[in-house]
């Protein structure tokens, strides 16, 4: 169907990576832990245009001129893995903010580039879409366009369901989080040490 070569493997196999813990979901549990919904959804806006940019880069061909030539990919890897493992020691090093009845709002555009740019980086996303993705695509059909699209907004609608249910998860932990400053402090810590083992993680997969 629409040139789909394992629909139901697909779904499966789309539904199981993305409850993978990863960077992505981690952020947008994150800033909702700390900002709430709106901040979230700024988050998860960032996360699936950077899906949508890796999906569109698989479908023109960049996937198998990255498998040909692994110096390409590995220039990419240890970008994505520099930038994850700073975005990690920021948290992990942030200083405590002075307590306020009133907390610090970070823009939602802000957030919406940060996501976008761990999204680009994201090993999980970077496999997917360069490993996975394409070998569900029937290359004798005659709309081969068409079976990514469909194939996008089926992983596309699972994030976002996903993503949905973190950010109302994160919205309820800051309603907890309220008032208990150091557990906050020790959140966005553990929060470090997960971005720089996902950093690690990329620069070491072969």
């Amino acid at each position: 169907m629409f040139g789909i070569t394992d629909l139901s493997s697909y779904l499966l196999g789309t539904i199981f990576i993305i409850l993978l813990p990863g960077p992505n979901s981690i952020f947008a549990l994150s800033v909702a832990a700390k900002q709430g919904v709106r901040a979230g959804y700024a988050a998860a806006a960032g996360i699936v245009t950077g899906d949508f940019i890796l999906m569109l880069l698989a479908s023109v061909g960049v996937a198998s001129l990255m498998r040909t030539h692994p110096a390409a990919f590995d220039m990419v890897r240890y970008a994505g893995a520099a930038y994850l493992a700073w975005m990690g020691l920021k948290m992990l090093l942030a200083k405590p903010q002075a307590t306020s009845s009133t907390p610090i709002e970070v823009p939602s555009s802000h957030i919406f580039k940060q996501a976008l740019s761990i999204s680009l980086v994201n090993v999980k996303a970077i496999l997917f879409f360069m490993a996975f993705f394409p070998q569900f695509v029937d290359p004798t059909y005659d709309r081969v366009p068409l079976t990514f699209v469909v194939l996008g907004m089926i992983v596309q609608a699972v994030s976002l369901a996903y993503l949905t249910f973190l950010i109302f998860a994160g919205a309820g932990l800051s309603r907890r989080l309220a008032g208990k400053q150091w557990l906050g402090r020790w959140l966005a810590r553990l929060t470090g040490v997960l971005f720089i083992s996902f950093g690690a993680r990329l620069a070491l997969i072969h």
